[in-house]
């Protein structure tokens, strides 16, 4: 099978290696005259960003970047992002990595146009409904990990530099016109990076199938996300250059940022204040406190998860399935523990605070308590 195909759902999809190839004619399809391509400090300088705005430039698009972007992009990045965007006179974005240079250049297309501070559209209720529509400039995504799924996404995750608290920003506006998936942008990723990526998607897949809200939709694309990562992370972290193994796993990221419009959990919510605090990386961070957020939500979705299991061909119900996990996290060399990865004890009280009211802590299958949270930061750090 030839793994190339034209896809509308949620967005236009153009998957396929070599595929980078139609950026510019994508880039002018949405009326893009001068781009600015938003991407991370360490993706800057490499061939495959050089690429791409090769080919911009040769199409008479321009060669304009904007790097300033934290693993974790905060509302300076933004706020540097924006004005970059106005002084160059652009008219669009090609928001092109990882979780971090698509989240921060989608939220540059859609404050180029706002008066409001971004803070005033954060996912609550309606607030969306604050913006001004018109000014939203078009976004081309092209990742070039397998894991966050932002290119697929209707909103963007920043932190308060203040309050070091991370936000979810939404607007519909913030899915792409067009997302560009080419498996050969990945192939150079470090195993870390593959192992974290991959990780995160498996977490959004887990957390959506597992998350109490109605949406069998995205439950059905969850659990055949979890298959693919399965089936396919192993095969990538081993040998980065399998392209098939590295298309299925942007399938699965794309997937998996689907299937979380059904909600997503603890997971979630113990990560984004690590990651805040601590600057670690999202999907590994997911990946420590997997387990822990497993063993609390069991007697929520122990039959739900046996369900899964026998779909992914693993024998032994919830219990088959948690050692599954702890066997893939070996296997991918990720931590036992957020110690690991320099978080210390001494601010659970404060983490414990943010996770139980971030966004995704409503999700969670079962009530995640102040003292729960608490709990199961002990068990992670």
């Amino acid at each position: 099978m030839t793994i190339t195909a034209n896809w509308s759902y949620p967005t236009a999809i153009k998957f396929g290696a070599g595929r980078i190839s139609e950026l510019a004619d994508h880039c002018k399809a949405v009326g893009m005259k001068k781009p600015l391509l938003v991407t991370d400090r360490g993706l800057a300088p490499m061939a495959i960003t050089q690429k791409a705005l090769d080919i911009l430039e040769a199409a008479g698009l321009g060669r304009a970047i904007f790097a300033d972007v934290d693993p974790n992009p905060n509302d300076k990045n933004l706020e540097a992002g924006v004005k970059a965007f106005k002084d160059g006179g652009h008219d669009g974005v090609v928001a092109f990595g990882g979780g971090s240079g698509l989240d921060l250049g989608k939220a540059v297309a859609f404050m180029a146009g706002q008066t409001r501070p971004v803070w005033d559209f954060e996912d609550v209720g309606d607030w969306w409904t604050r913006a001004s529509v018109e000014g939203i400039a078009p976004i081309i995504a092209v990742p070039t990990t397998a894991g966050t799924g932002s290119e697929v996404g209707r909103a963007s995750v920043i932190t308060n530099s203040e309050t070091h608290t991370k936000k979810v920003i939404f607007h519909p506006k913030f899915l792409p016109a067009v997302t560009i998936c080419d498996p050969e942008l990945t192939v150079g990723m470090p195993k870390v990076i593959t192992a974290g990526t991959g990780m995160d998607a498996f977490a959004h897949c887990l957390e959506a199938y597992s998350s109490p809200f109605y949406h069998p939709m995205s439950q059905g694309i969850a659990l055949e996300g979890m298959r693919l990562v399965k089936e396919y992370l192993p095969r990538a972290y081993k040998d980065g250059t399998d392209i098939e193994a590295r298309a299925n796993l942007m399938s699965a990221a794309a997937m998996g940022a689907v299937a979380f419009q059904k909600g997503l959990g603890a997971i979630h919510s113990l990560s984004h204040p690590v990651g805040a605090i601590y600057n670690t990386h999202h999907g590994m961070t997911n990946a420590v406190v997997m387990p822990p957020v497993l063993r609390f939500n069991r007697p929520a979705i122990e039959g739900r998860i046996a369900s899964a299991a026998a779909y992914l061909g693993i024998s032994g119900g919830f219990d088959g399935f948690y050692d599954y996990v702890l066997k893939l996290r070996e296997e991918l060399g990720v931590p036992d523990k957020l110690s690991a990865l320099g978080v210390g004890t001494d601010r659970i009280d404060e983490m414990s605070e943010m996770a139980i009211v971030d966004p995704t802590a409503g999700g969670n299958p079962v009530e995640l308590t102040l003292e729960a949270a608490k709990q199961l930061f002990k068990e992670c750090i």
